[in-house]
């Protein structure tokens, strides 16, 4: 399986959104900002 230079960006970019959702010190609004852009990652991605 090949894969595109952007899409494993992309996929890298949203494993690392998802280890740093689970930081105790983010605030709420913190936490709704990763999650809105986790959500957009998914959509790029064909994950949602």
């Amino acid at each position: 399986m090949k894969i595109a230079c952007a899409d494993y960006r992309k996929e890298m970019m949203l494993a690392s959104l998802v280890r740093r959702l689970e930081d105790p010190k983010l605030s709420v609004e913190q936490k709704e900002e990763i999650r809105v852009q986790i959500k957009k990652l998914e959509q790029a991605i064909g994950m949602d």
